[in-house]
């Protein structure tokens, strides 16, 4: 089988003339291609504007041994053996090393051994440590225009040999959303499209098969992550590995996966299965510390874990219902009884007069009002499933106490 170089590598520029974009950066590049000593560069912003382009036009300026890496695919064990006789290294993704593995870096940047070109989509603020942050120069790289994609869609049309139309290019600059290698997919895509679909009236027509396929940075992105945590809500283990799996393979930030599992955990498992919660955030801090690719593992477990945990949103829709009552109604005046009284003049004024203490009573509970008077509403409704029902059994005795009303 014939190996067909990806289009985005095929026509990368080997030199600063040929590369497409970032004209803010234009004095900066130039400098740093003048500069006798390369400084470690941090190339920070969105898929497809060029980050790993520049890093490579970088490292092949210079009569230096470099090596191009990416950080989900190589551990730091590897990662040490594959640094012998390096001077540059090309690193994408480095938001993708834990800040655990990032420490790793120091003692090489800061003894000169080797110059570290890395990029990253994620704001280095949050996702690089401060310590390496201070080694290295921030680069910001902003999304390709329109004309400038449109440039890339000619570039790249004639690479493949293939007549497209202006207008055909343009509207394939348009759903690219400043990303290059989108763009290149889309561009790939069309050409293997019959050329009489090629035309922008046809085009248009056949666009959305094409960019149901293409787009892997848009809202696929959003669709697996709903597909994720609706798998979830619904207790199918297999399909919630499912679409975590597509969300790694796939390069999402399990981060964000993270993220997810912890909203889930508070709001479809809830207290059905209190534990849910320390579960994920203990996953999220597991995956922080080894980083990726293993990350992969506590992921998988909490995915079950929540997949067959009971469900119950109770807690959730309590929330809502009282968010409602505020935003209806306002924020009603904190009962006399209920306020703490931190001087003498408040004393005068009545507040805590009438307060009980609920550890003086038996069972540590007494009969008392806690809302405003205006307020008659119950907002937390329990459900039977999981442990929901044993966490309620014991308010559920007092509230039959309760005098009506």
């Amino acid at each position: 089988m014939t190996y067909r170089q990806p289009l985005a590598a095929a026509i990368r520029p080997t030199i600063l003339d040929d590369f497409v974009g970032q004209d803010h950066l234009r004095d900066r590049l130039q400098a740093l291609f003048q500069a006798k000593r390369m400084p470690s560069l941090l190339l920070f912003g969105p898929p497809g504007c060029g980050k790993s382009t520049l890093a490579l036009l970088l490292a092949t300026s210079r009569d230096q041994a470099y090596l191009r890496l990416s950080a989900p695919e190589v551990g730091l064990a590897n990662l040490r053996k594959k640094l012998e006789n390096v001077e540059i290294l090309v690193l994408d993704e480095l938001h993708r090393f834990s800040k655990a593995q990032q420490d790793f870096f120091l003692p090489i940047l800061e003894s000169g051994e080797i110059t570290l070109l890395a990029t990253t989509t994620e704001n280095p603020s949050f996702s690089v440590t401060k310590q390496l942050l201070s080694r290295m120069h921030v680069l910001r790289l902003r999304p390709l225009g329109r004309r400038e994609l449109a440039v890339l869609a000619k570039r790249g049309a004639q690479s493949l040999g293939v007549d497209i139309p202006d207008a055909s290019l343009e509207i394939l600059a348009g759903l690219s959303n400043g990303d290059a290698r989108t763009l290149f997919n889309l561009l790939e895509l069309t050409a293997e499209l019959p050329p009489e679909k090629w035309p922008a009236d046809k085009l248009r027509q056949a666009l959305p098969e094409v960019v149901m396929r293409g787009d892997r940075d848009g809202d696929s992105h959003y669709e697996l992550a709903s597909a994720l945590i609706k798998s979830i809500r619904g207790s199918d283990p297999d399909a919630a590995l499912y679409y975590l799996a597509c969300l790694l393979e796939g390069g999402e930030d399990p981060r964000f996966i993270c993220r997810r599992l912890i909203l889930s955990a508070s709001e479809d498992v809830g207290l059905a299965d209190p534990q849910a919660l320390s579960l994920t955030v203990s996953c999220q801090q597991a995956v922080e510390f080894v980083g990726m690719p293993e990350g992969f593992i506590p992921l998988a477990e909490t995915v079950v874990y929540l997949a067959l945990a009971p469900k119950s949103n109770a807690t959730y829709a309590a929330y809502l219902v009282a968010q409602k009552e505020i935003r209806t109604h306002g924020a009603h005046p904190v009962p006399m009884h209920l306020r703490n009284a931190s001087t003498a003049l408040q004393k005068e004024w009545g507040y805590g007069r009438g307060y009980k203490y609920p550890h003086a009573y038996p069972d540590g509970w007494v009969e008392q009002d806690y809302l405003p008077p205006e307020v008659q509403l119950r907002f937390y409704e329990p459900k039977l499933q999981g442990q929901e029902p044993r966490l309620n059994a014991w308010l559920a005795k007092f509230r039959k106490k309760r005098k009506p009303g």
